[in-house]
């Protein structure tokens, strides 16, 4: 195995998104943190309601794909195109924005741990018109990888 060092750290700034929810951004927070293809990174965790359960209502996206994690919590995808993703605990979505999608990402608990993260990849210039779509991945179709701690 080969150990590469770390070449920066990008600090995480707390900003709110969506009908207010809070959250930590790290790349697209700063010119600084631009790695094409990726656009943005964030991280979401609360105990409390007050700070996501106002979701994300229906809003637009265009030409990236976008890969949210959910390690805690249970989340209800939809478009305007009828479709929907019921994310729980340990599931992967990937939406494909395409040439235009409307959607919601809405918290279906009232309570509890909201946790998780999700990734923004810009498309190449030649899919940015390929028709919408969600891929959602059930958690037991995600391997588990088991690492050694490693002695130092």
């Amino acid at each position: 195995m080969t150990i590469r060092p770390i070449q920066r750290i990008i600090e995480a700034l707390p900003t709110s998104e969506g009908a207010g929810v809070k959250l930590r951004r790290s790349l697209g927070s700063s010119q600084f943190a631009r790695l094409d293809p990726f656009l943005m990174l964030d991280e979401f965790s609360s105990d409390n309601p007050d700070d996501y359960i106002a979701g994300f209502p229906s809003h637009p996206h265009r030409g990236f794909e976008t890969v949210t994690y959910l390690l805690d919590g249970h989340m209800l995808h939809e478009d305007h195109l009828g479709k929907r993703g019921d994310l729980k605990t340990g599931a992967v979505q990937w939406m494909t924005a395409g040439r235009g999608i409307i959607h919601s990402e809405m918290p279906q608990q009232q309570e509890g741990r909201l946790r998780g993260f999700q990734l923004w990849i810009n498309l190449p210039a030649k899919e940015k018109m390929k028709p919408a779509g969600y891929r959602d991945i059930d958690p037991s179709e995600i391997p588990v990888l088991l690492l050694a701690k490693l002695k130092r």
